[in-house]
Formats: structure tokens, C-alpha cells, sequence
């Protein structure tokens, strides 16, 4: 198996947003709070001082995935050839996986939970990665901050940093398959 996942450069991220947008864009995610693909800002120290941390997070499709353990229906599976974690279409709308996930990935896709009870979540864009292109949100990426594969080939091209600030949870949790390049700050 070829474990799949994502690579986030800190330091490139602009928290443009264009990675949001293709993602909603590509999955038909209804207008609304859900996003499957969020970007935010942590910011430390004081003026003039302070340090920005931009964030753009997704499903880390991870080793040992909380959401998964935690689905009472058997509604999320990790698959075998490439490690990806997805939703069947079995969701009872009970939220454990929302509950269980650090990186607060599976959501409502809805405004109204009522009006399409269904958690969804990033699957890494399986329709398009099997036709061999990026997902929606690499793609979109207009300063290659994001990049996606099997994540050793990843490794190899970035190295090996698993964690990040900006509010990232601790990767002991869950084992996130993403990698990163941490945002760097000079002479402050």
C-alpha cells in the first residue's frame, strides 16, 4: 500500500483562500460554514513583533484515523491501496467523528443539518487523482504551497517535519499523513 497524503509549505501560504474555493467549488459543497479544506491564522508576540502562522488543513487521512474508531455504523473506512480515509453512505448523523477528529475535519456540508444530515469530509479528490491529476485544492494553489501523493515520495521531496504552529494538535494522536515546511521567521 501506498499511503497517501499532503504536503503544506508555511512559508509559501498566503491565506488566499483559492484552496478553499476549489474545494468547495470541485465537491459541490453548499453555501454555508462547511469546508472541507479551512485555512486560519495564529498570531504570537507582540507589535512590533508579531509572528503570522498561516494553516491550511484538510483530512490528514491518518494512521490511525479517531473518526473511524469512533463511527458506530462502520460509515468510515480506510482504504487498503492507498490509505485513503472515506465516508460511505451509511451516516446515522450521530457527530462522534466530528467529536473525535483533532483537526475537526468531518462536518455538515449543509446550512441546515436537518436538510442533508450526511458528515462529509476530504477523500483527496479520488475522481481526480484516478485520472492523475492533483486534487481541487493542490491544483488551485496559486504559490505551490500544497502539494499531494503517496507520502513517502513526499518524505523524500520535503522531509520529514510533522508538526507545525498555528495550531496543529499533536500528531501522536493520530498518526496525520501530511507534511510540512515551517514557517521561518528572521532577526525577531
Amino acid at each position: 500500500m501506498a499511503q497517501w497524503g499532503f504536503y503544506y509549505d508555511q512559508n509559501r501560504c498566503m491565506a488566499c483562500r483559492a484552496c478553499m474555493v476549489a474545494c468547495k467549488d470541485w465537491k459541490n459543497v453548499a453555501l454555508g460554514p462547511a469546508k472541507y479544506r479551512r485555512v486560519t491564522e495564529a498570531e504570537e508576540g507582540q507589535a512590533p513583533f508579531t509572528k503570522v502562522y498561516n494553516l491550511s488543513l484538510t483530512c490528514n487521512h491518518c494512521e490511525d484515523p479517531a473518526c473511524m474508531k469512533v463511527c458506530p455504523v462502520n460509515n468510515i473506512i480506510k482504504r487498503k491501496e492507498d490509505g485513503i480515509v472515506v465516508m460511505l453512505d451509511k451516516c446515522i448523523s450521530c457527530k462522534l467523528c466530528k467529536a473525535a477528529c483533532p483537526y475537526d475535519n468531518p462536518q455538515f456540508a449543509a446550512m441546515d443539518p436537518d436538510e442533508y444530515p450526511d458528515m462529509e469530509k476530504c477523500d483527496l479528490c479520488l475522481d481526480r487523482i484516478s485520472q492523475g491529476k492533483q486534487p481541487a485544492c493542490v491544483a488551485a494553489c496559486p504559490q505551490r504551497a500544497l502539494d499531494a501523493g503517496p507520502i513517502d515520495d513526499l518524505i523524500a521531496k520535503y522531509g520529514e517535519v510533522r508538526t507545525v504552529k498555528g495550531g496543529f494538535a499533536d500528531p501522536n494522536i493520530t498518526k496525520p499523513n501530511i507534511i510540512f515546511n515551517q514557517r521561518i521567521y528572521v532577526g525577531t
